[in-house]
């Protein structure tokens, strides 16, 4: 028995988690324990989760995160790979709830797993995202392998640069990607210095570049911020077999993009 069992709503937002998790392996984006994955699943927690007491008592988050109070969130777990979480979600993640404090939380189901190490991070994210009035509720970090290598080459690092390049390989990419790549300088892996520079790209962009690292996304669920790496990882695919078969890729022109956005009701946002 899981707290899945008979709970519908829950179960199928597990599921998509699941369900990326293995995509995310397949895909060669989610080493070893690579990778993080938080979803806001407060709307869809009845009232007999929330009476749930703590597996183990609190733990802090270090940091107070005011928009979060009562929420709820999965997590996957420190330490736990995204290939064993495709198959058995609630053994390597959790259910937790944000104390009244806004400063911890409590695990509350199913088993005492420990929440991925750069929980702050991903929390003030979602804090962000409520204080802001999104309707986001998904936070996905993984390494795509293209993107992660088009960041060591210093001339891609530039505001939009990669954006508009990215945007350029094929039409999809405008039309599902259409804030584009934000880009983070490199910062050490958990350290507040990145969560604050992420957090500022995060109010332009919904997918965040870390140089040399890997990408930051966030999306309706955790599938609609899968996809948005997933096209902008395949325009940079593009990119680079272009660049293998010893040509550079000549990319759509600005009127062909600006086609595009008129044809699909985009955002007007254009890289400088």
């Amino acid at each position: 028995m899981t707290i899945l069992d008979n709970r519908p709503l829950l179960g199928a937002e597990i599921d998509k988690v699941a369900e990326v998790a293995g995509y995310l392996w397949q895909k060669g984006w989610a080493e070893r324990n690579g990778g993080n994955i938080t979803v806001n699943v407060t709307d869809v927690v009845d009232d007999t989760l929330r009476a749930m007491p703590a597996l183990d008592g609190r733990h802090g988050i270090g940091m107070t995160l005011p928009k979060l109070q009562g929420c709820y969130f999965y997590c996957k777990g420190t330490q736990k790979r995204m290939r064993d979480l495709a198959r058995n979600p609630m053994a390597n993640g959790s259910i937790i709830r944000i104390c009244d404090d806004c400063s911890s939380y409590e695990i509350i189901a199913d088993e005492p797993v420990c929440p991925t190490s750069e929980l702050p991070s991903h929390l003030a994210l979602h804090n962000y995202l409520l204080e802001t009035g999104s309707r986001y509720r998904a936070v996905l970090h993984t390494h795509p392998i293209e993107l992660v290598a088009m960041s060591h080459n210093r001339d891609m690092l530039g505001k939009d640069v990669m954006t508009r390049l990215l945007w350029s390989m094929i039409p999809e990419t405008l039309a599902f990607a259409p804030l584009g790549l934000g880009v983070v300088p490199y910062e050490t892996p958990g350290s507040v210095e990145l969560a604050e520079a992420t957090l500022r790209q995060v109010k332009d962009y919904d997918v965040v570049l870390w140089e040399k690292h890997g990408v930051c996304a966030v999306g309706l669920d955790i599938m609609d911020a899968f996809d948005q790496v997933d096209v902008l990882n395949k325009a940079a695919c593009i990119y680079m077999s272009g660049k293998a078969m010893g040509f550079t890729p000549e990319g759509m022109t600005d009127k062909a993009m600006t086609d595009v956005q008129q044809i699909f009701n985009l955002p007007t946002k254009r890289p400088c």
